[in-house]
């Protein structure tokens, strides 16, 4: 179903990021995680449909979406950018495989981050962060994503690689086979895995080699 809905709010989260707060339909739910296809509404742009992932909570009385932008396309993101409060967009119903399950070990590449963000923003609303894990990569400090309050979520247990920068406070490389099995204790817990596909591949094979169990290993398929 198409619900034609406006942008509240706009603000810059990083130098390529940014938040969109927007009206929420009536008897709209989500779960966190969850994610929905997105058009502008414009002409020649309602069909152009494009999934992003929603990154407020589910009895939030608006939807947030957390959303980079790449210039180099051309394309949906980069009109997106330019939209101001007021301007509408159309939104489809909810859809998605990434869903919490339970304690482990969340692995995000750069705007992958974006399912991870309503999940870990409800378990801390609801005291239920404990026993969880986030290692997001990225190519520099200035490309993560919320950093602050995930810092204040998940204190110690969230870790930042940089493969661009080489920078106190943060670990630098990548998340590969030799990272795993040096941060990840328990591969009887779950994992949730999201960035790009090449990543999301790699991290998901290397998992099921080192022990973990496909059934507890989620991500977009």
């Amino acid at each position: 179903m198409k619900n034609i809905v406006k942008i509240l709010d706009v603000k810059q989260v990083t130098h390529d990021v940014k938040y969109f707060r927007i009206e929420k339909p009536v008897d709209y739910h989500f779960t966190p995680g969850q994610a929905t296809d997105v058009a502008i509404n414009k002409a020649g742009m309602e069909e152009e449909k494009r999934p992003f992932t929603f990154t407020g909570l589910t009895d939030d009385a608006c939807l947030e979406f957390t959303i980079k932008r790449y210039p180099d396309h051309h394309g949906v993101t980069d009109q997106l950018h330019q939209l101001v409060p007021g301007d509408e967009l159309i939104i489809e119903d909810p859809w998605g495989a990434i869903e919490y399950k339970g304690p482990g070990y969340f692995i995000a590449g750069g705007a992958g981050i974006t399912p991870f963000i309503a999940i870990l923003r409800m378990l801390h609303k609801d005291n239920e962060i404990a026993n969880n894990k986030l290692f997001f990569s990225n190519k520099t400090s200035a490309d993560i994503i919320y950093e602050k309050e995930l810092s204040a979520i998940l204190n110690k247990e969230a870790v930042y690689i940089l493969s661009r920068e080489n920078n106190t406070g943060y670990l630098s490389g990548k998340i590969d086979r030799e990272f795993i099995k040096q941060h990840v204790s328990d591969f009887s817990k779950h994992f949730y895995v999201c960035g790009p596909d090449s990543m999301v591949k790699e991290i998901v094979e290397i998992l099921q080699t080192l022990g973990a169990n496909a059934d507890t290993v989620l991500f977009e398929k």
